[in-house]
C-alpha cells in the first residue's frame, strides 16, 4: 500500500495496470507517449531576413490620423539638411532656431528630389512614441537647393545645381 501509484477506493487501495491491453509497455513510460515532431516552420527566402528589424518610428504610412491632425496644425519650421541617406531612409535636419537635430523618415519628404547636406528645408514636428520625449520631421519640403551639388530625384535622374 506505499506505492504511489495505488488509488483508495473506499477501504482497500486498488493498483492501476501499469499496461494497457494490446501494449507491450506501460502508458506512462516516456516512450510509448506519440509526441509530434518539431520541424522549423517554412519560410520565404527573403534576401533581408534577419537584417530587417521594425522600426518604432511613426511614419506615414504607420501614424495615427491624431498624430497627423495635431502635426498638420502646428507651426513651419525650417532647417538645414543635416545628412540624409536614401539606402536607409532617414536623415537628420539641424533648425534654423539652432536645437538640437530633428529625425526625418523618407516616407515624410515632399516633392521631387532626395535631399542633400546644406538644403534648406521647411517641416512640422511630431512626436515619436511611446514616451513623446523626441520629435521627428513630418511635411518636409525643400525649399532651396544647395548651390554647386548634385541632387537626384526619387526616380533617380541626377540633376546638378
Amino acid at each position: 500500500m506505499s506505492s504511489d501509484t495505488s488509488l483508495m477506493q473506499g477501504s482497500r487501495a486498488v493498483t492501476p495496470p501499469l499496461t494497457s491491453p494490446g501494449s507491450p509497455r506501460s502508458p506512462l513510460s516516456p516512450g510509448s507517449l506519440q509526441l509530434p515532431v518539431h520541424r522549423p516552420r517554412d519560410r520565404s527566402p527573403s534576401p533581408m531576413r534577419g537584417y530587417l528589424i521594425p522600426s518604432p518610428l511613426p511614419t506615414r504610412r504607420n501614424r495615427t490620423c491624431s498624430a497627423t491632425a495635431r502635426a498638420s496644425e502646428g507651426p513651419v519650421f525650417t532647417g538645414v539638411c543635416k545628412c540624409f541617406s536614401r539606402s536607409k531612409g532617414h536623415g537628420f535636419i539641424t533648425p534654423s532656431d539652432g536645437g538640437s537635430d530633428i529625425f526625418v523618415h523618407i516616407s515624410d519628404i515632399e516633392g521631387e528630389y532626395v535631399p542633400v547636406e546644406g538644403d534648406e528645408m521647411s517641416y512640422k514636428v511630431c512626436s515619436i512614441p511611446p514616451k513623446h520625449e523626441k520629435v521627428q520631421a513630418v511635411e518636409v519640403t525643400i525649399t532651396h537647393l544647395k548651390l554647386g551639388t548634385v541632387h537626384e530625384t526619387w526616380s533617380g535622374h541626377i540633376i546638378s545645381s
